[in-house]
């Protein structure tokens, strides 16, 4: 199989996250802004969208050079071997971007590299006209970054964030994506109890269990380049019984989401039913100042409301105040709280051991992390 220059795309502070999981397949890697490169073959395109949590979508780089006039981008475009990926009628679309680059006019872009694109293959299938551009999608960017031109080709598809399992989901969702994220970057183990006191529609408690239990995100969906002709169905046979055998669903979990409304309880139990953890995860109708429990070294991941319109911001800065009466009577548990509040550290009333930069979307957030002691070894 060939080889090809890969690039995972991730939020804005998630990148080294997204690194780890590139490596732990088994690729060496290159971490840049928002993105993180990597080469692989057809398996490699495979495992990355079936097993990226974090990652929002997994592109091929076609091509990188400098241009600075629409003749360069045509030129350099054009010599692009297209023929390799695009069969005759492939459909495909081209989206673009420029920042701080000679070429601003991204519509011009976009047009000049599907002309350069259309030129090519028209050649290599010696074809006149117009292409047809009835087959499968193949959905090109040409992005260009201080006169740095690269066009990427994306195999994903709907971004990863869209796992199969949501059915509902509250007015404020959070990306899968970021769940995974916020889970991976505690502490927790799966040996732990693991608690969501503010869960919404359960896409921390449900992304959590899935990470227990090493089920591959991408299972339960399809992928835009599984209709592409060049790309094996064996390829992906292997590579989802792979990932079909890698998950444990035998390991016990103890994770729970709680929620002030009985609504996104329900909504929580349906997505849990659809991501089969119906029997896993205890979802309860419960306020944050009525939780308690006896037992220890568990984790606390908490995605509570930021306060951002000002009627709002007593009531959230009460929440917050709630927290941490509670969880200052359970001192061996770890308390991982994204909020963009910035004085939740002088409401809660205790600085954070350590606190992370990301975004939530485009809104600027902090990760408020604070650590428990580690559990006793057993031996």
């Amino acid at each position: 199989m060939r080889e090809f220059e890969l690039v995972a795309t991730a939020a804005a502070g998630l990148e080294a996250i997204v690194a780890k999981e590139v490596r732990r397949l088994g690729y060496e890697c290159e971490v840049d802004n928002g993105k993180v490169y990597f080469k692989g073959d057809e398996m490699a395109i495979a495992k990355a969208n079936l097993w990226l949590r974090v990652a929002d979508r997994v592109k091929i780089v076609v091509g990188r050079f400098t241009a600075t006039t629409f003749d360069d981008l045509f030129e350099q475009t054009k010599a692009l071997p297209w023929e390799d990926l695009l069969p005759l009628d492939a459909n495909f679309p081209v989206a673009g971007k420029s920042v701080k680059s000679t070429l601003f006019s991204v519509p011009n872009c976009q047009a000049i590299t599907k002309k350069a694109i259309v030129s090519r293959l028209s050649e290599k299938y010696r074809r006149q006209g117009r292409l047809m551009e009835s087959g499968a999608l193949f959905k090109l960017e040409v992005s260009i970054l201080k006169d740095e031109v690269t066009i990427t080709l994306d195999t994903s598809g709907a971004g990863l964030h869209k796992r199969g399992y949501r059915v509902g989901q509250g007015g404020a969702p959070l990306k899968e994506t970021m769940a995974a994220a916020l889970v991976l970057l505690t502490s927790w183990h799966p040996d732990r109890p693991f608690y969501d006191p503010v869960c919404g529609s359960g896409t921390i408690p449900i992304e959590a269990a899935w990470i227990g239990r090493n089920i591959a995100p991408g299972l339960r969906r399809d992928f835009v380049c599984e209709s592409w002709d060049w790309m094996s169905a064996d390829v992906w046979k292997e590579a989802r019984a792979e990932a079909e055998a890698a998950a444990n669903h035998d390991q016990l979990l103890d994770i729970t989401g709680t929620d002030i409304d009985h609504r996104m309880i329900e909504v929580s139990e349906q997505n849990a039913f659809e991501a089969g953890l119906e029997d896993v995860i205890e979802f309860k109708q419960m306020q944050v100042a009525d939780f308690t429990t006896e037992k220890e070294y568990g984790v606390i991941v908490a995605n509570p409301p930021y306060g951002e319109r000002l009627e709002d911001e007593e009531s959230v800065r009460e929440l917050y105040r709630e927290m941490r009466a509670v969880y200052r009577n359970m001192p061996t548990w770890s308390v991982y709280v994204l909020t963009s509040y910035e004085m939740f550290e002088e409401v809660y009333a205790k600085r954070a051991t350590k606190k992370r930069k990301l975004y939530n979307g485009y809104l600027r957030t902090d990760l408020y992390q604070y650590w428990g002691p580690r559990p006793p070894r057993r031996d």
